[in-house]
């Protein structure tokens, strides 16, 4: 299993999770080997790289022609096997048919049709997660998972800094990470 450091992707312009942040939502999906993981919104596809090098498979729902190269040329780094689904999500869900992970690092405002889409056809003990930089998309998702009786909700504020070269600390933008387990 390795780590990847955010300075080893390829990124561009294309907003990517951060290490702190990806090591945390790899814990909150609880990434296995025998998981199919659906990253939705995938950007760089940093979070399912890293999942694909955990042993899973993972699908990336991602519809900015940026990133898509950016996940293929990722994928071709890492030798990972990452299946890209062009397009944006809920419409693209349905060409995966069966899947216990779901992450949504994006919804490009269409949060609630995808987790009524995800709801529908994610398998029973399965896990959302999902990054939220506003208020108002994470109240749209804890909403939802507690109207839809998920278990074990975890919701986490992530604030990370860095020190620069001088050792003035450089703040991250603070990301809620919300996870929830289908009954």
């Amino acid at each position: 299993m390795k780590w990847i450091k955010d300075e080893e992707f390829l990124r561009g312009k294309v907003p990517m999770t951060k290490f702190e942040v990806r090591t945390a939502v790899m814990g909150a999906l609880e990434i296995g080997e025998d998981d199919i993981l659906i990253d939705i919104g995938a950007g760089t596809g940093s979070i399912a790289i890293q999942a694909a090098l955990f042993g899973a498979e993972v699908y990336a729902v991602e519809h900015k022609e940026e990133a898509i190269n950016l996940i293929k040329e990722n994928n071709f780094k890492f030798k990972t096997e990452v299946k890209i689904i062009e397009g944006e999500a809920p419409e693209k869900l349905s060409e995966v048919k069966r899947y216990n992970k779901v992450f949504i690092g994006g919804s490009s405002g269409k949060l609630e049709e995808i987790l009524n889409c995800v709801n529908k056809n994610i398998e029973a003990g399965g896990i959302i997660a999902a990054n939220f930089i506003t208020m108002n998309n994470l109240n749209t998702f804890l909403n939802f998972i507690k109207a839809n009786n998920y278990e074990d909700i975890d919701v986490k504020l992530i604030q990370v800094s860095y020190m620069d070269r001088i050792g003035l600390l450089k703040a991250n933008n603070p990301v809620f990470l919300v996870r929830g387990k289908k009954p």
